[in-house]
């Protein structure tokens, strides 16, 4: 069976992965970017498979662990990680539409980016941030959680390998960093369009008579 490593990058769609610490408000920021771009036919907002049930505000799919597992060992995963116990992964579709040449938006993982750096053909990340009070409040907020569990959540900080193409300080309204997010997702879109419409060579030499 051919690595994952020794595979081509998929593309040449870009993936679009917002990362950022627990409590940032990535899902928030996606969420509304969905509703706004619902009608861009070019663009997947991608639903995260968990080793979880799903929580409130969570657009994701799940699974167990032998299917994570199985989903590993077939590589049908185009990207996969752990993080705060559980195991997570993009689904088949997304390197489908990338190879289509479509725009991918996926809640990702800053300790991923290494991993996703060498299977993308076009990889852009967006860095969400927040101060550690604000993120705990939010955490706090959920109740998914107990104290230990958002402290050591609080405490995890993988570094982003390399400088994020946009970083959005989420501290306001979250309509705010969400129209940063739906301009940074409305461009690469844009430039798939522009990608896509490529001029008859033959055609553009061609003179009547």
């Amino acid at each position: 069976m051919t690595s994952l490593a020794s595979r081509p990058p998929i593309g040449p769609g870009p993936l679009i992965l917002v990362v950022g610490p627990s409590g940032a408000g990535k899902d928030t920021l996606i969420d509304l970017a969905r509703a706004t771009l619902a009608e861009d036919p070019r663009i997947l907002f991608a639903r995260r498979l968990v080793t979880r049930p799903p929580g409130a505000g969570e657009a994701n799919g799940t699974l167990d662990d032998a299917a994570f597992a199985a989903g590993c060992a077939e590589q049908r995963f185009p990207l996969h990680w752990q993080a705060h116990g559980l195991s997570y992964a993009l689904g088949p579709d997304v390197g489908e539409r990338l190879r289509a040449g479509d725009v991918v938006v996926a809640n990702g993982s800053r300790a991923a980016l290494p991993q996703a750096r060498g299977r993308f053909a076009r990889l852009r990340v967006v860095l969400v941030s927040a101060p550690a009070e604000v993120r705990a409040v939010r955490l706090a907020s959920r109740g998914r959680e107990s104290f230990e569990d958002i402290r050591a959540r609080l405490a995890r900080a993988p570094q982003v390998d390399v400088a994020p193409d946009i970083e959005i300080e989420n501290v306001g309204l979250p309509e705010a960093g969400a129209a940063a997010l739906i301009a940074f997702i409305a461009a690469e879109s844009a430039g798939c369009a522009r990608r896509s419409i490529t001029p008859d060579p033959i055609a553009s030499t061609r003179t009547d008579g």
